[in-house]
């Protein structure tokens, strides 16, 4: 057969629903073999919305999300979203297509190395040189890219090899079990935690996994002991659970550093190295344990006394199977954060001055959204109040980037959602700056006839870079820009546009959007001026109640 129908045989093989990008010329031998596949091409209108896309697609579904594009300028448009899923674990395949290698005659045209400028991005990157290697380059890429750690991976398919006929053979994709904790290390593990006075348990970007997930609950209530987690560890437990004592959402000094800096045991599972621990370890009584599907990586800060190595859930399992709760164990502690953090929440999100603050607005958003509700941030300081203030209570209900950090990514990453869940109602908030950066997208949204809510809010600045240089007392210069009107803007696209007049109808807009089919766009002008001032009244209320 053709290569290229070999090449989307091999998807078909390996369960590829949907692939995201734009083809170009170099791509149509491909393309033609997906006219006739059970895949769905979903062409977007840039290459980047593409890679969001399919990275979101692999975070929630645990699969191997798809790209693809052309070479030269369509496959450089792929290397901010290969740093997005390598940074944040997200099992993600870009294809991209290439002049042919063996009689071109067209010069250097468009043509640069981009097997060798993905190699330092993703965890596998490759050519394909025959129609007789398409099995095993596929087979291997999308082993890789779902292995622990997932990430990106990408193969580059040239002209003239996917029009080439072959009888190469495909191969069937492999079952792996992921090994399993020694058993001397969960019985110093169940130990440790029995021995400790006021243990905690630290969710880390690692631990979002379905199973993960199940057993870490189950760990919860045996023991009772209280967590935290990290900005993308959120929602692995629900966080309407009283043991629930925060988020790392801000740097330091928030109430959920007063419970780490009481703990002096604390079990950190699935810790990233992308999120820097919400802890430095220092040479005293406070001990770590590790609980990862990898070893630790040790620097001056962290430097674990006991590391649980193999598939976290399984670990978990075991130690919650062997522990013995402790009647000595002193968690009221845990329980005083919790309560003092839900009442100094509370004061900023009864606020009503418009424009809006940012907890007053993340307070309405949780108000409306059901429990599966699931909600796409860009990046902007909103994402910090989104992360402190949006209580999370289920996994990747908040889909949120504390890894690459990418502007540009939260309108793409709410069409992957709803694509994944078409049922589930999908909200993207996005600041005004990160919008604008993939708002050609709202037009695929529009295509694909999705019901999808986009709220942007707007401060007609890079709000995050300008509370910054305001914080570090510098002169407000560079960062302050103009946006169109953003309703005409939706509707010009076919969306609906809804514009924010006062704080009290955003609820009731929100409401009004997720109960009308279609892509609704929500222009909210919000105000960011008061971060310093509601972070020092956090500072006044942990040295009164804490």
């Amino acid at each position: 057969m053709k290569a290229s129908d070999l090449f989307v045989k091999a998807l078909e093989a390996e369960g590829v629903e949907y692939i995201f990008g734009i083809p170009g010329e170099e791509n149509l031998d491909l393309l033609e073999s997906l006219r006739n596949s059970s895949i769905k091409l979903v062409l977007t209108r840039h290459e980047q919305g593409a890679g969001f896309m399919a990275a979101t697609y692999g975070r929630l579904t645990g699969k191997v999300g798809v790209c693809l594009s052309t070479l030269g300028p369509g496959a450089t448009n792929l290397v901010t979203p290969a740093a997005y899923a390598q940074l944040g674990a997200m099992p993600m395949l870009m294809i991209t297509g290439q002049k042919p290698i063996k009689t071109s005659k067209q010069g250097r045209f468009q043509v640069i190395d981009i097997v060798d400028m993905m190699r330092p991005i993703t965890k596998f990157t490759t050519q394909v040189v025959s129609g007789e290697r398409i099995p095993s380059v596929v087979r291997e890429a999308f082993r890789v890219a779902h292995e622990e750690r997932p990430g990106a991976v990408h193969i580059e398919l040239p002209e003239d090899i996917a029009a080439e006929s072959t009888d190469a053979p495909l191969l069937t994709p492999s079952t792996v079990r992921r090994p399993i904790a020694e058993y001397k290390a969960i019985s110093r593990a169940i130990e440790m935690i029995e021995q400790a006075t006021s243990p905690l348990l630290l969710i880390g970007a690692g631990a979002n996994r379905k199973l993960t997930a199940k057993m870490l609950r189950e760990f919860v209530d045996c023991t009772g002991i209280p967590f935290v987690t990290t900005q993308m560890g959120k929602g692995v437990l629900n966080e309407s659970d009283p043991l629930f004592a925060g988020n790392t959402a801000l740097s330091d000094g928030d109430f959920v550093h007063r419970a780490i800096d009481r703990a002096d045991l604390i079990i950190n599972v699935g810790h990233d190295v992308v999120e820097k621990p919400p802890f430095f370890m220092h040479h005293d009584d406070q001990k770590v344990i590790h609980v990862n599907f990898d070893s630790a990586t040790v620097d001056p800060v962290y430097f674990p006394q006991l590391e649980v190595v193999g598939d976290i859930a399984n670990s978990i399992w075991q130690i919650k199977e062997g522990i013995t709760p402790q009647t000595g164990w002193k968690l009221d502690f845990y329980k005083d954060v919790h309560e003092a953090y839900v009442k100094h929440r509370g004061e900023a999100e009864d606020d009503n001055r418009f424009p809006v603050l940012p907890e007053r607005f993340v307070r309405d958003v949780r108000k409306v959204m059901p429990d599966d509700g699931i909600v796409t941030l860009d990046n902007g300081v909103y994402k910090i109040w989104f992360a402190r203030n949006y209580p999370a209570y289920a996994p990747n209900t908040l889909l949120l980037d504390n890894a690459l950090a990418s502007m540009g990514a939260g309108l793409p990453s709410a069409i992957g959602a709803k694509l994944v869940h078409p049922d589930v109602p999908v909200v993207s908030v996005c600041g005004d700056g990160g919008f604008m950066m993939n708002s050609q997208e709202l037009e695929t949204a529009v295509r694909l006839g999705l019901d999808l809510v986009v709220i942007v809010l707007r401060d007609d600045a890079y709000g995050m870079i300008k509370w910054k240089q305001a914080h570090m007392q510098l002169e407000n210069f560079g960062l302050d820009y103009g946006n169109p009107d953003l309703v005409q803007y939706a509707q010009s696209y076919g969306a609906q546009g809804w514009r924010i007049e006062s704080t009290e109808q955003i609820a009731s807009t929100l409401q009004q959007c997720l109960a009308t089919p279609g892509v609704h766009l929500i222009d909210c002008p919000v105000d960011y001026s008061l971060n310093d001032e509601t972070l020092n009244r956090t500072i006044k209320t942990l040295s009164k109640q804490l």
